[in-house]
């Protein structure tokens, strides 16, 4: 990855989460979190993942996120100085998840141990 991709991954995630944050019709009792976003080499897409808590929020939250993309998207082309920004893809963050239970079975493990 070059610096350049390195900061505009950076700056999306950075005027996302500000977009996000002011989501209206999402659950305030639902966490989001704007896990890391990958940019192509050329600018033309930019995946973003997003890790939800609770889980089970989890579809309606992205749901949402695919209903509202055009309107996120529109936010962040007034947002950024850029000449060409790249199309947003959410994608569901599941590595947390994967490492959460990963966690879990150690402490598990340590637990049977002592």
């Amino acid at each position: 990855m070059t610096k350049r991709i390195a900061q505009i991954n950076g700056l999306l995630r950075k005027e996302l989460s500000g977009i996000l944050l002011k989501g209206e019709g999402l659950d305030r009792q639902t966490l989001m979190t704007i896990t890391r976003v990958e940019t192509t080499q050329d600018l033309v897409e930019a995946k973003v993942y997003i890790s939800i808590f609770p889980n089970e929020k989890s579809v309606e939250v992205m749901d949402f996120l695919k209903k509202n993309i055009y309107h996120i998207q529109q936010e962040l082309n007034k947002r950024l100085c850029i000449r060409r920004v790249p199309k947003i893809v959410f994608y569901r963050e599941i590595k947390t998840e994967e490492a959460g239970k990963i966690e879990k079975l150690i402490g598990e493990i340590y637990k049977d141990d002592n």
